[in-house]
């Protein structure tokens, strides 16, 4: 099989991804297909002797264990009896194994087949019941033998609060084999040697250093004190991977997160509206500054009467496009982000208005307090309660059944009623009255 991965796996709990003890497990590929030739020397060549290069630099390092777990190389590949029990311990975890990894990596001689999903499941049982980060380091030519499903062991792991994050590197990997690992990692096509050595050090960087973040959200003067927001960051594939809220340290800075710097990001900042930003790369062990311009200032709707009047009265704030924003409740204040909205106050009659919101400001709308109608009817009957609007009257609000008899909320303004009685069975029996609605003051309406 034309193949060469190298996938990590960091296996930790999902509370537990920054722990002080690092311990990590090479899962090593010795089957048959191992022998083949990569450039000037066979595979199994190469990958001992970059991993051998690899535990040169990891000797000496504090709490950094390691171990080495091996299949493919104790049961001779014979076609239609491969051993897929063919895994083994080789060299349980702990410190100061380097040399001894190094001189058991020479003793392999690739000779079996390759059942991936069994030794990352058996793997998973090879760390100590401990606090730490625990990382897998998956090094194989081949896709799965054995009938068995590597996804099914990744979503069985995550399942039981373990994470999987894994790097594949594949080398002459045919594209229709490229989405065999797409449930179990990121996929990167090495061409050489030099490739696969780069991806095996961020792979171990990684494994020893947190990659850090902060997400520096600037305000309407790039300055990165915008704060007390929820985002949300996405993987490539459109998966969610991280729920936070924006907050400031004790030094009133953005706060440092531990992130898996595998994936290509897409972040959503849950703004009103929301505000995203795409195509986000991490640099492996280090600390990245994901600025995020969001000036936002405030909108003020307000509404002058007793709380009764305003209770359950809400505006839609809407963007130029007609995408709605928001539904906020009157007598409050909300951030938005700096632009000219449209708002519709769902008050009797509706009130639409525009509005311009400025960053680091307060906008302030004010709606005139309602006044009320008490219409008294006779009984039941069909017709409405009209606004004059111009030169014409409109139906705010229509008696379609039942006695309409009650009390009304409604904005200041010239009004007639229009009814016909139930019992009255022509329409030039149908009755009106006019009547004028100012603030606080109930207008009483009777029809017989």
């Amino acid at each position: 099989m034309r193949l060469f991965i190298c996938t990590l796996f960091f296996l930790a709990s999902l509370g537990g991804f920054a722990q002080e003890q690092t311990r990590i497990l090479f899962v090593f590929d010795a089957s048959n297909s191992m022998n083949a030739y990569w450039g000037q020397e066979r595979k199994i060549h190469t990958a001992t002797r970059l991993l051998g290069e690899s535990l040169n630099e990891l000797y000496g390092l504090e709490n950094v264990q390691l171990g080495l777990r091996v299949y493919g190389h104790q049961t001779k590949h014979v076609p239609g009896e491969q051993d897929c029990d063919d895994t083994e311990l080789v060299v349980p975890i702990a410190e100061g194994n380097n040399l001894i990894i190094k001189k058991e990596l020479e003793r392999i001689t690739p000779q079996g087949t390759t059942p991936i999903a069994r030794s990352l499941e058996k793997a998973a049982g090879d760390f100590e019941d401990a606090s730490g980060r625990n990382v897998i380091i998956l090094i194989t030519d081949g896709i799965e033998a054995c009938d068995e499903d590597p996804c099914a062991v990744s979503r069985a792991l995550q399942a039981k609060n373990i994470i999987v994050k894994p790097f594949i590197i594949g080398i002459g990997l045919e594209d229709k084999y490229k989405t065999t690992f797409e449930c179990v990692g990121n996929y990167f096509d090495a061409t050489d040697e030099e490739t696969f050595e780069l991806i095996l050090d961020i792979v171990v960087t990684q494994a020893l250093n947190d990659t850090s973040a902060q997400v520096d959200l600037l305000d309407h003067n790039n300055n990165p004190i915008e704060t007390d927001m929820p985002f949300s960051l996405y993987n490539e594939k459109g998966e969610l991977v991280y729920d936070y809220v924006h907050t400031m340290n004790s030094y009133d800075r953005p706060d440092t997160l531990t992130l898996d710097p595998l994936p290509t990001y897409r972040l959503v900042v849950h703004s009103w509206p929301p505000v995203e930003q795409e195509g986000i790369k991490l640099k492996p062990g280090e600390h990245n500054v994901i600025e995020v311009p969001l000036g936002q200032g405030y909108l003020d709707i307000q509404m002058n009467g007793t709380r009764l009047e305003s209770r359950g009265l809400s505006a839609l704030v809407r963007t130029k496009d007609c995408e709605d924003v928001y539904k906020q409740s009157v007598n409050t204040q909300v951030r938005y982000i700096s632009g000219t909205y449209d708002v519709k106050i769902l008050t009797t009659p509706e009130i639409n208005t525009e509005i311009e919101v400025k960053g680091g400001e307060t906008a302030v709308l004010n709606i005139p307090s309602p006044g009320g109608l008490i219409l008294q009817t006779a009984g039941s009957g069909q017709g409405g309660i009209f606004v004059k609007d111009g030169n014409e009257w409109r139906c705010v609000i229509r008696f379609d059944e039942g006695n309409p008899s009650g009390k009304y909320s409604l904005q200041p303004g010239k009004y007639k009623v229009v009814f016909r009685s139930r019992n009255a069975r022509k329409t030039v029996y149908t009755k009106e009255k006019e009547f004028t609605i100012k603030s606080g003051v109930n207008a009483n309406i009777q029809i017989n």
